[in-house]
């Protein structure tokens, strides 16, 4: 009985410990950083425009009603934006608590999806999707966050030892490989190859074992280019499909080729907001995976550099954020996140514009799916509680840097005053 008790005690002090310092502390609550969260609700109302006009005809087409996906995708907008506020509020120091816990739902999320007997599984004929509590998602979403904080927690962890190659590479490495190994199993080869450019970013700008680095990671290209390449179903048929210096358009994707259709008739700029031809049942996945293509085809060439510079400025700021983070943690915490935006834009619009092979990677704050929209909103509240604690260490320093001054101006030494005496002379 005293086993079992000790055993639960271990298991729930961390998570107890979280919710006793959740909230933020006043000393730490420091202004927001107003530039990110204007950049931020800009290119999120920007991409909810670009979405219902994606999203009408296809939604017409199911439903009889042209607003059905984009009064869904509303919803969660909004209820995600609260919830990113209501984030800033919390110390997200306590997320470090939490990590194995995070950990573990996510694998049993992954488990989860394969023994998922959901229609949009048994539709797609793969394993990616399941339904908790009436809501349909994919686990591979939360274990990206998963493998963010995981990684963010070893580095601060071992900071003293992250230089070598056990503590800066193999160790952080072996959590890695099960949730791999089951997104394998779905297969979402374009996550899994995600998750592997965040892991690798953040021990990269960790400085875990750089000196084994380059071997390392040309060992993953390798190893990753001749699995991709021993597929023999639908990856083997998008690699062959992919063109990147020819012009000639009979060998690509059908859908590659559509997409590249939607860019070229775009133009400078544009044939106007909601006169997309490309969207009506010509270009699979438009309001998803290649909802960038519909930009470039009614805002054009303008529009489309718009989007690409909004979403440069959200990232530039986004890590200056993760700098200013008090502790390693912190900063780690903000290069995941902001890396995980950085390639998923990357990735999407280079293969949208076939730079890259086809794959499924959806473009941030844009793309259909709720519940992905509620997890990046949620990374960014994150986002927003690293700034607020940064930036109310950088106030507590101007505010003592302005006490000296101030006291060296008060209390110097006073400066004697010599008078020159008179003295009288007769004649």
């Amino acid at each position: 009985m005293r086993t079992t008790s000790e055993l639960l005690q271990f298991l729930l002090a961390p998570a107890f410990t979280a919710m006793r310092d959740l909230p933020l502390r006043k000393k730490d609550r420091g202004p927001l950083s107003w530039y990110f969260v204007i950049t931020l609700l800009v290119l999120l109302a920007y991409g909810l425009v670009i979405q219902f006009s994606a999203s009408y005809s296809l939604s017409y087409q199911e439903s009889g009603d042209s607003f059905s996906q984009i009064r869904q995708q509303l919803l969660f907008a909004v209820v995600g934006v609260v919830a990113m506020f209501l984030l800033s509020f919390t110390d997200y120091r306590v997320l470090r608590y939490l990590t194995w816990y995070l950990y573990a739902i996510t694998l049993v999320l992954l488990v989860a999806a394969l023994l998922s007997n959901n229609p949009t599984n048994l539709e797609a004929q793969c394993y990616r999707w399941v339904e908790v509590f009436g809501v349909t998602f994919q686990p591979s979403e939360m274990a990206k966050f998963s493998v963010i904080l995981g990684t963010a927690t070893y580095v601060d962890s071992f900071k003293e030892k992250r230089r070598g190659l056990i503590h800066g590479l193999i160790l952080p490495s072996l959590p890695l490989i099960p949730i791999l190994l089951l997104i394998l199993q779905q297969p979402h080869y374009s996550a899994i190859i995600l998750i592997l450019m965040i892991y690798a970013t953040m021990l990269i700008c960790g400085g875990c074992g750089l000196r084994w680095m380059p071997p390392f990671l040309a060992v993953a290209v390798v190893g990753v280019v001749i699995f991709l390449n021993s597929q023999q179903n639908y990856v083997q048929k998008r690699l062959d499909g992919w063109t990147l210096f020819s012009y000639d358009t009979s060998t690509m994707t059908d859908q590659t080729k559509q997409s590249v259709y939607a860019i070229a008739s775009g133009g400078l700029f544009g044939l106007g907001i909601g006169n997309s031809r490309q969207k009506h049942q010509w270009l699979a996945e438009v309001a998803n995976d290649f909802i960038f293509p519909v930009i470039c085809e009614e805002l054009g060439f303008i529009g489309a550099v718009v989007c690409l510079v909004l979403f440069a400025a959200l990232i530039v700021q986004g890590i200056l954020i993760a700098m200013r983070a008090p502790d390693l943690f912190g900063s780690m915490l903000g290069i995941g996140i902001m890396g995980q935006i950085a390639w998923q834009v990357f990735c999407n619009v280079g293969v949208v514009t076939n730079t890259i092979p086809n794959t499924g990677i959806s473009l941030p704050f844009f793309s259909s799916g709720g519940t992905s929209l509620l997890m990046l909103l949620g990374e960014m509240g994150v986002m927003l509680s690293i700034s607020r604690v940064g930036n109310a260490r950088i106030e507590e320093r101007r505010r003592r840097k302005r006490e000296e001054f101030a006291k060296k101006l008060d209390g110097g030494t006073r400066r004697t005053t010599y008078r020159r005496r008179t003295t009288a002379h007769t004649i």
